[in-house]
């Protein structure tokens, strides 16, 4: 796989100095009415463990730049299983990620430029690569 040498190379890149971006307002205002939004609350974690939570998704998405940048395409099995490895990340520490929610996270990661500039500090791209990964994973 050639995701695991970029990865490397990524992840020592950005090991140091990253900000958390605080959503906590606007997310409460879209979704404070959901299910999701419940569960995630309810959970309440702690200041360390929220940033133990951020390095684990800023991990992932180091493996998908890698594995862009590794010449490895949004519907390789490959990028389908950091797809997964994504769902699964979300839906065991914050709220049950369904295939509609990834849906919705795949197409704001590239509408929100936000989180675009954020996803694609790992490599320029990145945030599209994620969210045609989520929608190749969800066919």
């Amino acid at each position: 796989m050639h995701c695991v040498k970029e990865f490397a190379i990524i992840k020592k890149k950005y090991a140091k100095g990253e900000m958390i971006m605080d959503y906590s307002k606007e997310v409460k205002e879209k979704w404070g009415n959901t299910e999701a939004y419940a569960e995630y609350v309810v959970k309440s974690y702690s200041k360390y463990k929220q940033s133990e939570l951020a390095v684990g998704m800023e991990n992932i998405f180091r493996e998908f730049a890698a594995c862009m940048l590794g010449g490895e395409t949004p519907d390789s099995e490959s990028a389908k299983s950091i797809v997964k490895k994504l769902q699964n990340y979300i839906t065991e520490n914050f709220y049950n990620c369904t295939d509609e929610i990834l849906s919705g996270l795949g197409k704001m990661y590239t509408a929100d430029e936000r989180f675009k500039k954020n996803i694609d500090k790992y490599a320029a791209g990145t945030a599209e690569y994620v969210s045609e990964a989520i929608a190749c994973h969800l066919k």
